[in-house]
């Protein structure tokens, strides 16, 4: 017997949401890596990327949004003090967001990884 695909629409997600400090200042002011960054780990997680935008503060961070079909991806920077706040929620069974978020803190470099996920919908 076949494995059953995914149910897609499901009234279902999980919603990442974590902190990272320890993060060298520079990479959080660096919006087009932002972008690179979080749309790789998104997707190697399972997600489909359907934009990313950036939006740069003065005189330094950065939030970087990404549009997923399955929901959505977000980080917040404090360059000054080495300090990220992320946001990974999926819909559906497809994305693992956790892996988002853990790759993410690894591909930033983070030190500390703190992270709390909230089921949502009719798990």
């Amino acid at each position: 017997m076949p494995a059953e695909e995914p149910l897609v629409g499901r009234f279902a997600g999980r919603h990442v949401l974590a902190e990272f400090e320890g993060i060298e200042p520079s990479l959080l002011d660096d919006a087009v890596l932002l972008k690179k960054t979080l749309a790789e780990a998104v997707t190697e997680a399972g997600a489909t990327v359907c934009e990313v935008v950036s939006h740069s503060f003065a005189p330094q961070g950065v939030t970087v949004l990404a549009l997923l079909a399955e929901s959505h991806a977000s980080v917040h920077t404090y360059p000054e003090i080495g300090s990220v706040f992320v946001d990974v929620f999926t819909c559906g069974d497809r994305a693992d967001p956790e892996r988002a978020v853990a790759l993410l803190a690894k591909m930033l470099g983070a030190g500390t990884v703190r992270m709390s996920t909230v089921e949502r919908g009719e798990n």
